[in-house]
């Protein structure tokens, strides 16, 4: 976002109202019944195109015992250095896929993240948003 030439950082909240924008117009454009995979390139490309900074398949670190171990847990999108978005195409998200997403939000030491499963037949119904704490926007 530019105001005046400068440069301001999106706060999550706005960030977050972005990829539910471009998450349901992939979905409106593919509807249910890809892989995860197709979803998560999509929404990535279009966010970018929108100029947030998206990385995917972000490395998790897990530390045990102050050792860092390299597990191999991955964040679908990392949007903003903020949100964090696991992406799934599943029949439906089970309690394991938002102890996932919490878990990775902790671990990565961010607030807020959505779990987006494309799989649906209406997205709203597939979308759930995750807030740790009261600092998030």
């Amino acid at each position: 976002m530019t105001f005046s030439g400068v440069k301001t950082k999106r706060t999550p909240l706005e960030v977050s109202r972005i990829i539910l924008k471009v998450a349901f117009k992939v979905h409106s454009h593919f509807g249910p019944g890809l892989l995860e995979s197709v979803y998560e390139s999509c929404l990535a490309q279009e966010l970018r195109d929108m100029g947030l900074r998206v990385e995917t398949q972000v490395p998790v670190p897990v530390y045990f015992n102050q050792v860092k171990l390299e597990i191999g847990y991955r964040i679908d999108l990392l949007v903003d250095d903020s949100v964090l978005v696991e992406v799934k195409s599943v029949e439906a998200i089970a309690p394991v896929h938002s102890a996932q997403t919490l878990t990775y939000l902790k671990l990565a030491n961010l607030k807020l993240g959505l779990l987006i499963n494309f799989n649906v037949l209406h997205l709203k119904s597939g979308i759930k948003r995750f807030v740790i704490g009261t600092d998030w926007r």
